[in-house]
């Protein structure tokens, strides 16, 4: 990053935003990636980031099965890979493991959610694979806790077989053993085999070692007791050697194997590690914005600049460890008004309403979400200039006021209407008059170019120019209450700030006399203008109190009135329903009567004059004519479809929205995680429910999963360069002597295959940690095992480059040249 962008953005802040960012990262491909991001200015980029990252805090919001676990860098171990003759080991192979499922995961969320949903980034996972071949042969391979099953291989199983075979065998013979040298008195009663660096060890009184055969492996510390191996237990435990080595070599094909099957996949595989990357970042990014309570602003399309409710996430988070609260700020520039001048007292709050303003341009054309209401709108910036501090140097000869004129001159020479300028204490560090002077030429010129900026100044003659006609210079000021002598952090647009230095003195314990002499000596016309000042803030203020008055009323007045309008509305549609009903009905009533009548007519002419059926069919015609009279004038209808109304135009409270929930879910191989005890950290190698193993360093160890915690990349990389930072360089006289006497060859003739390979290692470690490149180890020739057994040891031990015979005329078979890498 260039040193002029770094010291922006820590002008900014921005550096301490990237940082926040970072920490939340669980991989170094999303840590490197915070840091190489850049501020662009390209609006359909700008807007692909917010959204990406919008998208990816609504999963983490509302999304429980979304997966928050098992991101792990997998392109150091991938890469090397493509290399013909190169080999996965067992760990990276766990953690290609836990990389595959985490892929498969997330597209298998982004497959099941609709279309439409999280668009963005369910489009990026449509070209991911997840290779469930590769998943299913890496489960042949490895258990569930991250070691080679027996099952990898007919071969494997074999060899582990006859080494339990083998080991059951020496136990029970090393316990055959102890119990004759007990009873022979040699061995205490109650003593038990020992088992050091897989030798069995029988523990026998030092006066009688000799009356065991075998090898004295050591005393203890009274030197009382002997630990001898037992001779007949030897070859045996060579055999044992030979089938562990046997099966380090079976394990070592059968990596070579599944890495010669994996390698054709290799590129899609690191596409999709760097898939789990880019989540793993806008993940870091989402919940970041989660904690600022950031949203997506609207990408300004006509060049305005529209702060609502911005809040600084620096400065709010330092007030909320205070208890206090932050008071936001809203602004807008525009065309005709493109340049916010602010003024007022001192630690008023200028300050920060300019860095707000450039902190926040700058995380929006970063791609971050920032702290504002969503409706804020925010134009796209080619650059953005800053004069901001006090940036004197003895090196350089500068000034304050130097400085601050090399800032000008490095604006002017690229500033235009794509470009916003913030510039703090404009004009000060020189003799006021002609500071003044210039800080106004500066401001004009800068009007007229039509660059947008936010300047904070006491001159007041810049208040004035702000003040004239036909400026694009909008005067803003800090409030302050003048009763109670303190600043109220509110920025008020339109009207000049009062600087507030008489009474701020006063309220200082500044004797009054002086103070009196002060204005005295500041004269008429500058304390007339203050007072002018103060005097048309009171007006404006009482005259907006009228205002706000007036506009509630009006308010009110216009929701009545909609109110009314609606009413009107509703009995006009209702009176409408109701006569077309009641035509309806007097439709179907003359109908009615009409049959009713003709019935009647009917029966009387069929009855011939018959008195009972005449009699029965004036009753019926008369019981129709009563059941309408008595028919109610209510109409029930209005009062049933007015019900409805009232049911339809009630609204249910908007349910809050869950709180996010945090998930911590089990380890997976290869995450970082912390030692809760000891503040370490290391790398999961592997996991059961009940422990968990983790490499700090050189050295693995295995614990309970509660006695760890998933921790950050950046977290794990800072504390291992605290904790295993490279010592410096000093020379030791006992490691320049061993140097000195270090012999570059080494005589294994007539010893036993055991002894002869424990010799090596210790040997070559020697070499290793003296910076030996290359050493001599004579074996013989003899019948080929010794060289064949140690040349093969030798090509599993870290650290060898090469295992090759000697050349035929210094010793051929018979002596093995090793180089050390």
């Amino acid at each position: 990053m260039e040193d002029r962008v770094q010291k922006l953005e820590a002008k900014l802040g921005f550096d301490r935003i990237r940082e926040m960012i970072a920490d939340r990262c669980s991989t170094d491909y999303a840590s490197s990636k915070v840091m190489e991001e850049q501020f662009i200015s390209s609006a359909e980029k700008i807007r692909r980031r917010l959204i990406l990252t919008d998208e990816m805090r609504l999963i983490l919001m509302f999304e429980e099965s979304f997966p928050t676990t098992g991101y792990i860098d997998a392109i150091p171990f991938l890469e090397p890979l493509q290399k013909e003759g190169s080999r996965i080991d067992t760990l990276s192979l766990g953690k290609l493991g836990t990389l595959i499922d985490t892929t498969r995961r997330i597209v298998h969320f982004f497959g099941s959610v609709k279309d439409g949903i999280y668009p963005n980034l369910k489009a990026l996972s449509r070209s991911i694979n997840v290779f469930p071949e590769v998943h299913r042969r890496i489960e042949q391979i490895l258990d569930k806790y991250g070691d080679i099953k027996d099952s990898a291989s007919d071969e494997l199983f074999d060899i582990r077989k006859s080494i339990r075979s083998k080991e059951g065998t020496v136990s029970k013979r090393a316990a055959a053993i102890l119990s004759q040298a007990q009873t022979a008195g040699i061995a205490d009663s109650d003593a038990g085999v020992t088992i050091r660096e897989g030798k069995y060890l029988i523990p026998v009184a030092s006066a009688s070692k000799r009356k065991l055969s075998g090898f004295v492996y050591g005393v203890s510390a009274s030197g009382k007791t002997s630990f001898i191996e037992p001779a007949e237990l030897i070859e045996l435990e060579n055999e044992i050697a030979e089938l562990h080595f046997a099966e380090a070599r079976e394990i070592e094909r059968i990596l070579m194997e599944f890495t010669e099957f994996l390698r054709p996949y290799i590129p899609e595989l690191l596409a999709g590690a760097a898939f789990v990357g880019e989540m793993d970042f806008l993940m870091a990014k989402a919940r970041t914005a989660m904690d600022m309570r950031a949203g997506m602003p609207i990408i300004s399309d006509d060049s305005t600049l529209a702060l609502r409710k911005a809040r600084h996430p620096l400065l709010e988070k330092a007030l909320v460890k205070e208890g206090r609260s932050i008071v936001p700020l809203t602004v807008k520039l525009d065309g005709p008004k493109h340049i916010l001048l602010i003024s007022g007292p001192n630690a008023g709050g200028k300050s920060v309403c300019l860095k707000t303003v450039g902190l926040l341009q700058y995380m929006f054309q970063w791609g971050m979400l920032i702290p504002t209401s969503e409706t804020s709108e925010l134009p796209v910036f080619e650059r953005i200039a800053v004069s901001i501090g006090d940036d004197q140097s003895l090196e350089n000869d500068l000034s304050t006021y130097s400085s601050f004129l090399a800032d000008m001159k490095e604006m002017l020479a690229s500033a235009d209407s794509h470009t916003l300028v913030l510039i703090d204490e404009f004009g000060s560090g020189t003799e006021p008059a002609a500071g003044g002077a210039i800080a106004e030429s500066i401001l004009a010129e800068l009007d007229r170019r039509g660059v947008y900026g936010v300047i904070t100044t006491h001159y007041t003659n810049l208040k004035l120019y702000a003040s004239g006609e036909g400026t694009g210079v909008l005067n803003g000021a800090m409030l302050f209450d003048a009763a109670r002598i303190e600043p109220l952090f509110q920025l008020e647009t339109g009207l000049p700030g009062n600087s507030f230095a008489f009474e701020l003195a006063r309220k200082m314990g500044l004797p009054e006399a002086i103070v009196h002499d002060a204005e005295a000596r500041a004269g008429e016309e500058y304390v007339g203008i203050e007072r002018n000042l103060r005097k048309i803030v009171r007006r404006r203020k009482a005259l907006d109190e009228k205002l706000q008055k007036v506009k509630n009323t009006d308010k009110a007045l216009e929701g009545l009135t909609a109110k009314y309008q609606k009413e009107l509305e509703d009995i006009r549609e209702q009176k409408r329903k109701i006569l077309d009903s009641a035509k309806q009905e007097a439709e179907d009533i003359v109908k009615g009567a009409g049959k009713q009548v003709e019935r009647t007519i009917r029966e009387i002419k069929e009855s011939q004059a018959d008195k009972e059926r005449t009699k029965a069919a004036r009753q019926n015609l008369q019981g129709f004519l009563g059941a309408l009279e008595a028919k109610k004038t209510k109409d029930e209808y209005i009062d049933r479809k007015l019900e409805k109304l009232q049911k339809k135009s009630a609204k249910k409270a908007p349910e809050a929205a869950p709180a996010p929930v945090q998930k911590q879910g089990m380890l997976k191989v290869g995450e970082k995680v912390k030692v809760l005890s000891s503040g370490m950290v290391g790398e999961v190698s592997r996991v059961s429910s009940k422990s968990v193993t983790i490499i700090i360093g050189s050295i693995s160890s295995t614990m309970a999963p509660d006695a760890v915690e998933r921790i950050s990349s950046n977290e794990f990389r800072e504390v291992s360069r605290k904790t295993f930072s490279k010592p410096l360089q000093k020379i030791d006289a006992n490691i320049t002597s061993r140097k000195l006497s270090f012999k570059p060859e080494i005589d294994l003739r007539g010893a036993r295959l055991q002894e002869a390979l424990e010799a090596v290692m210790h040997y070559c470690d020697d070499a290793q940690m003296l910076g030996i490149g290359t050493v001599r180890i004579i074996h013989g020739k003899g019948t080929g095992v010794l060289r064949e057994e140690i040349q093969k040891y030798l090509r599993t031990m870290p650290g060898v480059a090469s295992v090759t015979d000697e050349d035929i005329r210094h010793g051929g078979t018979g002596v093995t040249i090793v180089t050390f890498g």
